[in-house]
């Protein structure tokens, strides 16, 4: 049989039960429409993830640190941490000059205090490269990015920011607006209290001119109390770079202007006389051009002796979650197209009882068993593509309105919209090939019994 034949007989047999063809047809769409709706979460759940991350600049982000403060955690194969290269000046530039490097900053980031109208403040403050300013932390931020990467300038987290203005929320009561925190903050100046170490290479400054002067290892070296006055030209929510560091940043200053401060850390105490004048950090960020060579700097740094780390070494196990995430949603989304295939077995069964003659008739004329089962197929197919496009329809669409509805709710939380739904080409297609599959299998059984059907017993049906 020819497969126009085929077709137009097909057709032809769908259109003259058209009530009850249509409700297994619904049912096929109904169990698409769940499968697609499932999965579609998950995928949107996944993309979402990773927006963030890429617009965090988390992604494209390799964090060094030396092995020397890895001391007594190695395997007995790993060097001696003590043996390790310093993190210091002279590395960062050998990492920035690395194939794939965008750039390569310091982790700069202490505890200080601090005078604003009057009163003294404890806080954390953080640098801050001008290539942070397309973090997501800053797309609510009031106010400004820093002018320059050297400007005496300072945005403050929206915590510090009630702190200084006085308007901590009590308990109980909503939060401020980051707006009205903003507002009586913006242009005015707080001054920065530090310690700077330098040093002895000249004859040691007098106590006068000294906050102190020590020695590590023979190395003389002094701490001197420093000011730096910086104008406050914006208030975020968040850290941007909070995965740099134990301590979550309060005050954020631009990255050469913190370097120029020279402020006295812990890493300049601990490896001072290893690294005499040069700076020594505590870590440091490098930043690749295209996350797909993330792996690729990361070997050749650890080629250089430092330790490393990636979100994608982090969202490797993630990956494993949603993947367990999209099995368990498959599962549960393909339960009603399961319920939906009996419909499609007993529809085709009930065709054979009902054209018994019409199946003696076909193989009397010369029509063969497989010429039977083709047709029943053709049936079952034709209700799987129609019932899989229309459930495809139907799963895209309860996306959109979940995500309308939900993204209101979100809005009046004063949460920024997303997008927690996606439909990508190969969901659709999967979802309509599976839909046509399911059918096909559900066939299995009536076309074969109809293709058992003696023609001469068919022809006496009554």
């Amino acid at each position: 049989m020819k497969i126009p034949d085929l077709s137009e007989l097909a057709v032809r047999n769908l259109r003259e039960s058209v009530l009850r063809n249509s409700l297994t047809t619904v049912g096929i769409s109904v169990g698409v429409a769940s499968l697609v709706a499932m999965l579609s979460l998950g995928t949107g759940l996944q993309q979402m993830f990773t927006r963030r991350l890429e617009k965090s600049g988390l992604f494209n982000t390799v964090v060094v640190s030396s092995r020397r403060d890895a001391r007594g955690m190695g395997s007995d194969n790993d060097p001696n941490p003590a043996e390790s290269r310093v993190l210091d000046e002279p590395a960062r530039r050998e990492m920035e000059k690395l194939p794939n490097v965008a750039e390569a900053y310091p982790d700069i980031r202490f505890r200080t205090d601090l005078h604003f109208e009057g009163k003294l403040h404890s806080t954390v403050v953080s640098a801050l490269p001008q290539s942070a300013k397309s973090n997501d932390a800053f797309d609510g931020m009031q106010g400004s990015f820093f002018s320059s990467d050297t400007a005496p300038e300072a945005i403050l987290q929206k915590s510090f920011a009630e702190e200084l203005s006085g308007m901590k929320p009590v308990p109980g009561d909503p939060e401020p607006n980051t707006a009205d925190l903003a507002r009586p903050l913006l242009g005015k100046e707080i001054t920065l209290l530090y310690a700077q170490r330098e040093a002895a290479a000249q004859p040691p400054l007098r106590p006068s001119d000294a906050g102190s002067s020590d020695s590590v290892a023979g190395t003389e070296y002094s701490v001197i109390s420093r000011e730096q006055k910086l104008k406050i030209v914006g208030v975020c929510d968040l850290d941007p770079e909070s995965m740099r560091g134990m301590m979550r940043g309060r005050l954020f200053v631009p990255q050469k202007l913190a370097e120029s401060l020279h402020v006295m850390g812990a890493a300049d105490l601990r490896e001072l006389s290893h690294a005499g004048d040069e700076p020594v950090y505590g870590s440091i960020s490098v930043r690749v051009k295209d996350p797909s060579k993330v792996n690729g700097v990361e070997d050749a740094i650890k080629k250089m002796g430092f330790s490393t780390f990636s979100i994608l070494d982090a969202s490797r196990s993630l990956q494993q979650v949603f993947k367990v995430l999209f099995a368990f949603l498959g599962i549960f989304g393909s339960l009603a197209l399961t319920v939906a295939s009996i419909g499609i077995v007993n529809t085709l069964v009930m065709a054979i009882l009902e054209r018994r003659r019409e199946i003696g008739i076909m193989k009397a004329i010369g029509a063969s068993d497989a010429d039977v089962k083709k047709l029943f197929f053709a049936e079952a197919g034709a209700m799987g593509i129609l019932g899989g496009i229309v459930g495809l329809v139907f799963g895209w669409a309860i996306g959109q309105i979940i995500n309308f509805g939900t993204n209101i709710y979100l809005r009046r939380q004063s949460i920024p919209p997303e997008h927690f739904w996606a439909v990508p080409w190969w969901l659709a297609v999967g979802a309509v090939l599976f839909a046509v599959i399911v059918s096909l299998v559900s066939g299995l059984y009536p076309a074969s019994r109809a293709a058992r059907l003696d023609p001469v017993q068919a022809l006496r049906y009554e």
